[in-house]
């Protein structure tokens, strides 16, 4: 069947104002925030049910064409990247809240809302949405699950896994499922909600969801510490998690801040310069809270962790404090950053990242490199800036040699190639420091099982 019969076929399921194949839209719904993989979809598609979306699915298999789902597109590995001649399935119309119970803390979910509507619909409630991370304004809830988001609140809420409570999803062959049905308690066999949280469509699409709210923190304050060095910002979490539940334990390194502070919209938290900078996050509920706190940050300075420090006296000044830490994505995008995402065990952390920085600095001294992270789960995102002198595909070149070194010391430490990111295309190379072979038939035969003809979201992940 030619190309234009498809996309007459993809009209009849969603309507012809629902199809769209302009230059722009290809390009625009194509891609996601890599820039490694040039976009090329065959049409763009935007189901409003997730029939529509069977529909879709059940086409594709007909039809020999494949998919790929599309969120808010704000991934850093490919994921959502169409270059092949893929249809996308934009969740965009499938957006609206529902079913809000008070009693349970669950809300309906669209998979096309977006983390910042969830988040100030719990507002709303006088509840709280705890999964947060920059892109909150523009991710999408299936997007999300499908990656299985983390971002800054993870030391104390954790990922989006732990906050689904039910799922539904539309198969590789077209099958919709209902899965968990939103029960807290519900030991009957395999829970298939997990394997497609974090699947990222490949083995298919989450249409809908039941997101899980929490109460709202009160009297929420920001500390950003001056550190002279890792094993020192370690300590200081040590401290402060015996004493205190932290709901966000962030660093940054000098670097790092230097480049927010230079766009002048946020100024430096204090005179003292440091090597890394730890942002802690806490609830005051009594002034007992705080008095924790301080106490704890005077007997930290005494001990040499800390070499100064600032604590918010104001709702306005700890936006401005996390801005120091949330800019910097945003801040480096004009320098085209190679980007990272990697993780071990807490403890681990000040010699993996010794251990890789010391290797990416001495093969390529003329690199800038970034620092910043997600600490206290041990999560290290490691940017890697192109000079201006050197072209964009020479620079990928020499960063994809660097990334086989940074996977080799990951795999020592018995740490992810993929914290939170996913694995995409960008990562699918390296699966294996993390993955063992075994591990990586096994969910080739899972894929197989919910995906035969190969259509969810080809490429990604693994090969089929």
């Amino acid at each position: 069947m030619s190309q234009a019969q498809i996309i007459d076929q993809l009209k009849a399921v969603v309507g012809a104002d629902r199809v769209l194949t302009d230059a722009d839209s290809l390009a625009t719904f194509g891609k996601d925030w890599t820039k490694i993989f040039a976009p090329k979809p065959l049409a763009i598609t935007f189901p409003n049910s997730s029939q529509q979306v069977a529909a879709l699915v059940k086409l594709a298999n007909e039809l020999d064409f494949a998919i790929v789902p599309s969120g808010g597109r704000t991934g850093l590995s490919a994921g959502a990247v169409a270059a092949h001649g893929e249809v996308v399935v934009s969740m965009d119309r499938m957006n609206t809240l529902s079913d809000f119970n008070l009693t349970d803390r669950t809300v309906h979910c669209g998979a096309g809302v977006i983390t910042e509507q969830l988040q100030n619909f719990a507002t709303e409630q006088g509840l709280y949405y705890p999964v947060d991370f920059a892109s909150a304004g523009s991710s999408q809830i299936g997007g999300n699950i499908g990656t299985n988001a983390g971002g800054i609140k993870v030391i104390k809420y954790g990922m989006t896994r732990d906050w689904v409570a039910g799922l539904t999803v539309v198969t590789g062959k077209g099958d919709i499922l209902e899965l968990n049905k939103d029960l807290v308690k519900n030991n009957t066999g395999y829970d298939l909600r997990q394997l497609f949280i974090g699947g990222e469509g490949t083995l298919g699409i989450v249409t809908e969801a039941t997101m899980r709210l929490t109460r709202a923190p009160k009297n929420l304050n920001v500390l950003v510490l001056g550190v002279p060095d890792m094993n020192a910002i370690m300590s200081v979490l040590h401290a402060y998690q015996g004493k205190m539940d932290l709901s966000a334990f962030e660093f940054f390194s000098h670097k790092a801040m230097t480049k927010v502070v230079a766009r002048g919209d946020v100024a430096a938290p204090f005179a003292t310069e440091a090597d890394f900078y730890a942002l802690i996050e806490f609830e005051a509920i009594s002034d007992a809270d705080m008095d924790c706190a301080m106490a704890l940050f005077e007997h930290c300075m005494e001990q040499g962790w800390v070499l100064d420090g600032v604590i918010s006296q104001s709702e306005t000044q700890a936006k401005n404090l996390w801005r120091l830490r949330e800019d910097i994505s945003e801040t480096i995008a004009e320098w085209t950053p190679y980007k990272n995402d990697i993780s071990v065990v807490v403890s681990k952390v000040p010699p993996f990242l010794a251990e890789i920085d010391k290797v990416v600095t001495q093969a390529y001294p003329d690199f800038e490199i970034i620092w910043f992270g997600h600490i206290g789960d041990g999560n290290l995102h490691l940017n890697i800036l192109k000079p201006d002198d050197l072209a964009k595909e020479d620079f990928f070149e020499k960063c994809g040699q660097v990334s086989t070194w940074v996977f080799e010391i990951v795999e020592k430490y018995q740490g992810s190639v993929s914290a939170e990111h996913g694995v995409g295309m960008t990562k699918k190379p390296y699966l294996q420091y993390t993955r063992s072979e075994t591990e990586i038939a096994y969910m080739r035969a899972m894929k197989a099982v919910f995906d035969p003809n190969n259509i969810m979201n080809p490429g990604k992940i693994i090969d089929a």
